[in-house]
């Protein structure tokens, strides 16, 4: 089985998520994308009782695709959820012959070598990188890492624009949740 993993913060999850993880289904012919929300994300400041929200939101947003899947395994651990230690728990999950394939914006990996234990998890994965905005990939920073930049048009939507500017870019489902529980407020 060819799987992708798509770990974030997903603060909230929103149509470019969406459309990175259809471009690399579509593109590479994954079996199925797995969505691993961050139960507290390391590089970020954010309460964690907004971990049960963002684990709902991604659930609704996905619900629609049956190659889309949510994975609890940082949800589950309530600590900082490092990609490293979720990786190598997928590892055992499920049978993966070579690296690991993982969604991951330029925004993310350009702070990658910050990431926790980074040198061992170059080793493990094979990062999918889709440019955000202006966001450039110098390719001399990166030696060792083994990554793609996935060209798509449909990227440049951002969650803080989502729950600071209230701005719509998010599923209708997802819009609905927000309101309800009155999120970013």
């Amino acid at each position: 089985m060819r799987i992708c993993i798509f770990p974030g913060t997903f603060n909230p999850i929103h149509v470019a998520h969406i459309n990175m993880a259809q471009v690399a289904l579509e593109k590479y012919g994954f079996d199925k994308i797995i969505f691993i929300p961050a139960y507290i994300p390391p590089h970020k400041e954010l309460e964690s009782s907004l971990a049960k929200h963002r684990y709902n939101m991604v659930k609704l947003a996905i619900s629609k695709n049956p190659k889309f899947e949510i994975s609890d395994i940082e949800y589950k651990t309530e600590c900082k959820s490092y990609t490293l230690l979720t990786v190598k728990k997928i590892f055992e999950k499920y049978e993966i012959k070579d690296k690991l394939n993982m969604i991951i914006g330029t925004d993310a990996f350009s702070k990658i070598k910050t990431w926790y234990k980074t040198d061992e998890l170059k080793e493990l994965v094979h990062f999918l990188v889709f440019p955000r905005g202006e966001d450039v990939i110098n390719k001399n920073e990166f030696c060792g890492y083994s990554y793609e930049i996935v060209n798509t048009d449909k990227t440049n939507i951002s969650s803080s624009e989502i729950r600071n500017e209230h701005k719509k870019g998010t599923v209708k489902e997802v819009e609905e949740y927000i309101a309800k529980n009155e999120l970013y407020k």
